[in-house]
């Protein structure tokens, strides 16, 4: 008498990848790692890498793969989704539960572990067509560059990149490096003032490079927008 096929589960690495943002010259960069090891061996990709074990939590492996290729630390980093399609990665069934941060001001990354060089790239050259990214990166990177763009519509995020008090302009300017787009000014300051609490003003005027006198804010009480700024 024949016995019945026992099940077994798949076996199911699991991995982490990083989408780190900031914006660096008045455009939008992410860190990308030259991969120092097969496979993809020579390429660019976005931080990231295994689990140590079966008792690494998620997030700790996250934060330890950005500190082993990048040398970067105390980066606030919140979920941003999870790819498993199959074949994915040539060295078997990879789940990778992909982590987003957006900061100001990050410093020089410094390439470590199995990265060969570690370095800031523009958005604009990473997605270019001639840009090759490891893996499904590209994807992990246009969906990390979106909710990026999302965040600004929906919270005061922009205002972090900004001096303690700035100039409706200089505010604008992170809009635009982040969406990507150029803004029509008095169209953008009609959207801020309408966002309830997001800026308020403070301090004298300041002369900007035109000569004209421009009144400074800082950043308001809120946190969510309400209306958002929405995206044109």
């Amino acid at each position: 008498m024949l016995m019945p096929d026992v099940w077994q589960p798949p076996r199911i690495m699991l991995a982490v990848d990083l989408v780190i943002l900031t914006l660096r010259d008045a455009r939008l960069h992410v860190l990308l790692v030259e991969r120092g090891i097969d496979p993809f061996l020579g390429a660019l990709a976005l931080p990231g890498g295994f689990l140590c074990d079966e008792h690494e939590d998620i997030e700790a492996a996250a934060r330890r793969e950005l500190s082993e290729e990048a040398g970067l630390f105390d980066v606030h980093l919140e979920p941003l989704a999870v790819y498993g399609e199959p074949g994915r990665d040539p060295r078997g069934r990879v789940v990778s539960a992909a982590h987003l941060a957006i900061a100001p001001r990050l410093p020089e990354p410094v390439a470590g572990s199995d990265a060969a060089d570690a370095s800031w790239t523009s958005v604009d050259d990473a997605l270019a067509p001639g840009t090759k990214l490891a893996f499904d990166h590209r994807r992990i990177l246009v969906d990390g560059v979106e909710r990026a763009r999302t965040k600004l519509e929906h919270t005061a995020l922009a205002t972090a990149f900004c001096a303690e008090t700035f100039t409706i302009s200089e505010l604008q300017q992170v809009y635009e490096a982040v969406w990507g787009v150029r803004l029509d000014p008095r169209n953008f300051y009609r959207k801020v003032q309408g966002a309830r609490g997001f800026i308020v003003a403070d301090g004298p005027m300041r002369k900007t490079p035109n000569g004209r006198p421009a009144r400074l804010f800082k950043a308001g009480p809120v946190h969510v927008l309400n209306p958002p700024m929405t995206r044109p």
